[in-house]
């Protein structure tokens, strides 16, 4: 569901509601907090029960889809679910059988193990690092006995035959003691075998139970949820929790199978090497590669010391450090990305700060399920408006719109950074789209702080400086749409939810034409004037429409605000121009200053046709037909891209045969004054 284009009027609120927001700031934190803090402790101690319940919807998202292929068979809701819970229940079993036997057949060999580690240790000692240790070792010696002569000096002659030590005359024989156990009670030593495994099993039943109930009532979840989300848009909030709940199982199916896939893989590598054990560290590998970024370099541990422990030189050790070395990069960078992109959807930052977070509270199930988690909170925070704060906070899109980064950067005056996301979209993007989608609207947002007092006159300065320069930077570019279209803009410029992102990636006009089959008193300079607005930043998208305008092959000069004002538009140096481009940002209603305007272009330019730009697309001038009469011009457009072909328009036309009544103007005086309001 879209939440809006790129700026929402929420991130410019009224100068009133922020003053507010300062005075009372204790009223916006300490319910949040408090609410936060609530959350936390009850994740804390009531991670008995919620863990169960936490890995029962995980693989609630897993199972479905094999319920719903169950059920085209003619079995019923009921036998379906109960037949999918029956295989986990049967995969599970099946894995803690081969984890406990696999476990026994190491453990007999550990005495073989220590062996050939003592005599790794051993030779360690009587190689090169013995020969340093050893080396190291009598420097020391050294060193302790030249510190100690002084004192050795003081000390009386020890005589010949005796001891230092005072000899006992008596020592005390050692008695031997002999401690022993009583005998447990049948029901005693069946409580020491199960105790261990009764909190694993307890767990483990809770958590199908609880998969069952939630199998079953799965709609009946989802519209209590519904509920909770906002119910008054019910076809919108049905289609994002059914979009979330897809997403979501194609997720985590995805992910599962591929860290089965690496598992097995690394179990056969690992017994053709020659490891012990292997299948039950490739479990281990398939599961400890749910933990972001380190589980399966971990995983490797275990394996590498086993191997340094069964060979008595170091060849498998190297083998197997190679396995997880070629392994994990090719499915962590190439497998992945192509399965399901290159991450989970959440920030690195995010990713570490959830395992830390998650493992705090739940120990090592945390770790396991700290990914899966947050994904689903995520997601959550994509399609619900009241969890929007969880996408932001975790999510791996940018936390502002390229349009509020842009302002953002140009405010702090670090034109640089500017700078270099305009490439990263241009790379994907034509000129005039970057310019319309992120440099217009970014201007509007300083217009709008402008217009409220909230920007200083040095600021408004280095913003128009800042723009001319990037404008000036981006001077040698072709506006053509680039040879790969929306993968990097379609990132950068994509709605925060949506699935087709705003920027264009075409050129400014699709059919252009050949700039050389334009009339010739188009192509000289001035032929368009681009006259500012009386905004402060109004020459700044003047100064774009005229630099697109000339890489279509239209001569343009730029005209400031003060040239056409009532004292100084008679002295203005029109020259040859055929049309008058009038740019504004920021207007509302039907100004005044606007229709006097387009009345003073017409009297100093009557052979010219008017057009008036107001980037706010929203403007209400715009849909107001009247209030567009009134104006009194030839044109209006809402972007760059419509100014750029309004004037190849009349441009083109300018070559159409003269009507007889431009004949009859042709044969007055002044050939070149055509009737006000006429085409050029």
């Amino acid at each position: 569901m879209a939440r809006g284009s790129g700026v929402r009027s929420s991130l410019i609120p009224a100068l009133p509601t922020r003053i507010q927001a300062a005075e009372t700031p204790d009223r916006g934190f300490a319910l949040p907090l408090l609410v936060a803090a609530i959350i936390v402790a009850a994740l804390y101690f009531g991670r008995e029960i919620l863990i169960p319940i936490a890995i029962a919807v995980l693989l609630s998202f897993v199972l479905w889809p094999l319920v719903g292929l169950l059920r085209r068979l003619p079995i019923g809701r009921t036998a379906a679910i109960g037949l999918a819970v029956v295989t986990c229940i049967g995969i599970v079993g099946l894995l803690a059988g081969v984890i406990g036997m696999q476990v026994a057949d190491l453990g007999t060999g550990l005495p073989r193990y220590q062996r050939t580690i003592e005599r790794k240790l051993e030779n360690l000692k009587e190689g090169p690092v013995g020969s340093i240790a050893g080396y190291m070792r009598s420097i020391g010696r050294h060193l302790q006995q030249a510190g100690s002569m002084p004192e050795d000096k003081d000390k009386p002659p020890v005589p010949r035959g005796a001891t230092s030590e005072p000899r006992v005359q008596n020592p005390d024989k050692p008695v031997l003691v002999e401690v022993r156990e009583r005998d447990l009670a049948p029901v005693e030593l069946a409580e020491r075998l199960l105790s261990p495994v009764l909190a694993p099993l307890a767990t483990t039943g809770i958590v199908f139970v609880v998969l069952m109930f939630i199998l079953a009532q799965r709609e009946d979840l989802r519209d209590r949820l519904i509920r909770l989300a906002g119910s008054s848009d019910l076809h919108r909030t049905t289609v994002a929790m059914d979009d979330a709940a897809r997403r979501l199982s194609r997720f985590f199916l995805v992910q599962l199978g591929l860290n089965a896939s690496f598992g097995v893989a690394i179990g056969i590598g690992l017994w053709l090497i020659g490891v012990p054990s292997p299948i039950l560290w490739g479990i281990f590998s398939a599961l400890m590669r749910f933990v972001p970024y380190i589980g399966a370099f971990l995983s490797a541990l275990l394996p590498l010391a086993l191997a340094a422990a069964v060979d008595p030189g170091w060849n498998m050790v190297l083998a197997t450090a190679a396995l997880f070395l070629v392994l994990e990069p090719l499915v962590g960078h190439v497998i992945e990305p192509l399965l399901y992109g290159h991450s989970t959807g959440l920030s690195p930052f995010a990713v570490l700060v959830s395992a830390l977070f998650w493992t705090w509270l739940w120990g090592p199930v945390g770790l396991l399920l700290s990914t899966p988690l947050t994904v689903c909170l995520v997601v959550l925070g994509r399609h619900v408006d009241q969890l929007e704060f969880l996408d932001v906070l975790f999510g791996d899109r940018p936390a502002l719109t390229p349009v509020e980064n842009f302002y953002q950067r140009i405010l702090a005056d670090d034109p640089d950074e500017a700078q270099e996301l305009a490439e990263a979209i241009l790379a994907e993007c034509s000129l005039s789209s970057y310019y319309d989608d992120v440099v217009l609207k970014g201007l509007q947002l300083a217009a709008s702080d402008a217009r409220r007092g909230v920007l200083t006159g040095e600021q408004l300065e280095r913003i128009r400086t800042a723009i001319d320069e990037l404008v000036a930077e981006l001077a040698d570019r072709e506006d053509a749409a680039p040879a790969s279209q929306q993968s990097l803009a379609g990132r950068l410029l994509a709605r925060r939810d949506a699935e087709v992102p705003p920027c264009d990636a075409k050129p400014a006009v699709a059919d252009a034409p050949d700039p050389e089959t334009l009339p010739a008193p188009w192509r000289q300079k001035g032929a368009v004037l681009c006259v500012a607005g009386r905004g402060p930043l109004d020459e700044a998208a003047s100064t774009m429409l005229s630099q697109l305008l000339e890489k279509n092959g239209i001569g343009t000069r730029v005209v400031p605000f003060g040239a056409v004002s009532r004292a100084q538009i008679a002295a203005l140096d029109a020259g040859e121009a055929r049309m008058v481009c009038i740019s504004y940002l920021e207007i509302s209603g039907a100004p005044a200053h606007l229709r006097y305007l387009v009345q003073r272009v017409r009297r100093r330019l009557p052979q010219a046709r008017v057009l008036v730009g107001l980037w706010p697309a929203d403007d209400a001038v715009l849909a107001d037909p009247e209030a567009r009469a009134s104006l009194g011009a030839d044109d209006y457009v809402t972007s760059l891209r419509e100014g750029v072909e309004a004037c190849l328009k009349a441009a083109q036309a300018d070559r159409a045969p003269a009507s007889p009544r431009l004949d009859a103007v042709a044969e007055s005086p002044r050939s070149d004054v055509l009737p006000a309001g006429a085409p050029a």
